[in-house]
């Protein structure tokens, strides 16, 4: 019988101290159903990061010649995902922040047929060396989006994210710098079924992020904004229920 496909999708800019790591630690048989492929995103590195991801064993690597954004690399991500043949998708940052070991978790409600977009949550779950700053950006952020969408959300920035092939064919990132708040609410606002999965977390030890505050803030408003003024397709609404009618049935 053949084996349905898994792609853990890697957006990496400049990581690499940290993403050898991230790719050693990627479960490859955790399910007899599906076979499991690496995939990074490399978002113009200028460092060795396409080297050490290869030394590492990823299966797919896809460049950027310059630095787009993490909007536009997870954006890339999915697409090609989906042009790989993957039933299903998980994106992880490759900063070792988030746990590889803990993909299986993430992706269970989806491969249960009971998810189509899921997070490892890091506020139900276990968090070590996070700013003060940093959780009550957190905080905010998922608020925010908790309060657009009519329903309670623990961790709407998370690195780490499971998808099943539908929701990555029709997810819409309309911004380059990032994506967290605007892939969430296109997916909930579509009628994608969410759910979080607690996760442990660690402050990356290696390297630097790339987000600052003021830029994000500046960025994520108003992505935010145009996000809920864009129209939620009816027919694709009822399409998702009468799939899931169909397949309860």
């Amino acid at each position: 019988m053949t084996k349905k496909k898994i792609i853990v999708f890697m957006p990496a800019h400049n990581e690499e101290e940290n993403i050898s790591g991230v790719i050693a630690r990627v479960p490859r048989f955790f399910h007899p159903d599906y076979e499991v492929e690496v995939l990074v995103i490399n978002d113009g590195s200028k460092d060795r990061t396409v080297a050490v991801a290869k030394a590492a064993g990823a299966d797919h690597i896809v460049s950027f010649p310059h630095n787009q954004g993490l909007g536009a690399a997870v954006r890339e991500g999915l697409k090609q995902c989906c042009l790989l043949g993957a039933d299903i998708g998980i994106m992880i940052d490759a900063d070792n922040e988030y746990p590889p070991e803990q993909i299986p978790d993430v992706l269970a409600p989806i491969i249960a047929g009971r998810a189509d977009y899921t997070f490892g949550s890091r506020f139900k779950g276990n968090i070590k060396g996070m700013k003060l700053h940093r959780r009550l950006g957190n905080y905010t952020f998922t608020l925010l989006q908790a309060i657009l969408l009519r329903r309670w959300i623990y961790d709407g920035q998370s690195g780490m994210r499971g998808f099943s092939r539908d929701a990555m064919e029709n997810a819409v990132i309309i911004h380059d710098y990032n994506y967290a708040q605007v892939l969430t609410i296109n997916l909930v606002r579509q009628g994608y079924r969410l759910e979080e999965i607690p996760i442990s977390y660690q402050v990356r030890t290696k390297g630097q992020s790339f987000i600052k505050f003021r830029q994000y803030v500046s960025s994520v408003i108003p992505a935010i904004y145009k996000e809920m003024r864009r129209p939620v397709s009816k027919k694709r609404q009822a399409s998702l229920r009468l799939k899931r009618d169909e397949a309860s049935v």
